[in-house]
């Protein structure tokens, strides 16, 4: 995969993670929340302030989340010695409650097109379009592994690129692609990352992202 064809993100601002691996993020309109892979714990984050306001204590690894813009929030978690997926509805009120195993117990990120539910599946490239009870309604591949996606109005935004976990010496290599699922799902890159990305969402001005290894959360922009 190529970097020089395309432009980088611009406007870079990291800051240090208040928590240890930073791994999900999701923005709710007024914060940002984002777990710890390590630590297996949640928190929201006051961005003005940068620091922990609100911690939470999961059923399980969060490696990812949206919110559905009503107060409820949707995760994927990682429960046992497998790390077995499973997708859950939270809600203040309520607190955690399980919906639906991933497929093949396999399952990574989420996003909110504000109607329907999408999740993926990091190796196989597939983004699934899901209703709470577990069932895909349709399925779009993006042909290369997948480490994060946000909707922004009707396009989804998606991180796709490659690992390299098995090739010695290889840095990961990551692009941020752009869709409309509503209009044949045709994927074109737009920004190289040039960093070891973990989640993506977006505030309404900027997307977020984790370079989890540098234990480092950046906002950034797309170039003009």
């Amino acid at each position: 995969m190529r970097r020089n064809d395309i432009s980088e993100i611009t406007g870079q601002k990291r800051f240090q993670s208040p928590v240890v691996t930073p791994q999900a993020l999701a923005w709710d309109g007024k914060q940002l929340w984002v777990s710890s892979r390590d630590l297996g714990t949640l928190y929201k984050i006051d961005i003005d302030m940068w620091k922990v306001v609100e911690e939470i204590d999961p059923p399980g690894v969060v490696w990812a989340g949206v919110s559905l813009g009503d107060s409820e929030m949707r995760f994927t978690i990682g429960k046992g010695l497998n790390d077995d997926r499973y997708v859950y509805r939270y809600a203040p009120d309520k607190g955690f409650t399980k919906l639906f195993a991933c497929p093949d117990f396999t399952g990574s990120y989420v996003s909110f097109d504000g109607e329907h539910l999408y999740f993926s599946q990091w190796y196989k490239g597939d983004v699934h379009q899901v209703e709470d009870s577990g069932k895909i309604q349709r399925t779009i591949n993006v042909s290369t592994e997948i480490c994060g996606h946000a909707f922004v109005d009707r396009t989804l935004y998606v991180i796709r690129g490659r690992e390299n976990k098995d090739v010695p010496g290889k840095s990961e290599e990551w692009r941020l692609a752009r869709l409309d699922p509503h209009d044949g799902a045709r994927v074109e890159d737009v920004a190289a990352i040039p960093f070891a990305s973990r989640s993506l969402t977006f505030d309404g001005k900027h997307f977020w992202s984790n370079h989890r290894a540098a234990n480092e959360i950046v906002a950034f922009s797309l170039p003009k």
